[in-house]
């Protein structure tokens, strides 16, 4: 067997295991308000608050450059990536949509890479490392948080766990080159304070 196949195979069941022998109805209201976008609202406040507080004087560049993340991730995962790979999303996949739980709906037709994972990898990446250079704090959890984002997306059957896994690892690459943005950005800013 090819090492495609073999992927192949190993994806599909992955996803059977997290879509259906980890499932429980119990889960499924949880899962649904994971991946649902409204959800994050207060975090993103919270994110918004922190930074004005505690990282004022990178106030600004660290507000535009987690937009730029956001429209950089979402761009090249939807608008790029996606219809150039076109891959089927599960529940749209004919030898698979009828034996997935699929409780939230398919959306497109192409998954890979999974946007949401894409999206929340990046900004996940990107508040990290501002957060460790800016005021020398670990928040791993930021991790922990667009992982479950991602398991839920492949828990209510929209995505392949590979879907998810390309999407993360393209969020931080994207990120971390953003990160680097912000870290050029800093230095300037330290730069203009110090000759002051």
């Amino acid at each position: 067997m090819s090492i495609t196949g073999s992927l192949k195979d190993a994806d599909n069941a992955l996803l059977y295991l997290i879509n259906k022998k980890l499932s429980s109805p119990s889960l499924d209201d949880v899962m649904l308000l994971l991946r649902n976008q409204y959800t994050w609202v207060p975090v993103y406040l919270f994110f918004l608050l922190f930074f004005y507080f505690n990282c004022r004087k990178y106030f600004l560049p660290i507000v535009a450059l987690s937009l730029v993340t956001f429209a950089l991730t979402d761009f090249t995962s939807a608008s790029l990536i996606k219809p150039f790979i076109g891959r089927l999303r599960p529940c749209q996949d004919p030898t698979l949509r009828f034996s997935i739980n699929n409780i939230a709906g398919c959306g497109g037709i192409f998954g890979m890479p999974s946007s949401h994972a894409t999206n929340h990898f990046g900004l996940a990446t990107f508040w990290f490392i501002v957060i460790k250079n800016t005021l020398n704090q670990k928040w791993l959890w930021l991790f922990a948080w667009a992982f479950v984002i991602c398991y839920a997306q492949v828990y209510v059957g929209v995505h392949f766990p590979g879907d998810v896994i390309i999407g993360g690892l393209l969020g931080t690459a994207i990120g971390f080159v953003t990160s680097m943005l912000y870290r050029k950005r800093m230095a300037q800013i330290d730069s203009i304070k110090a000759d002051i």
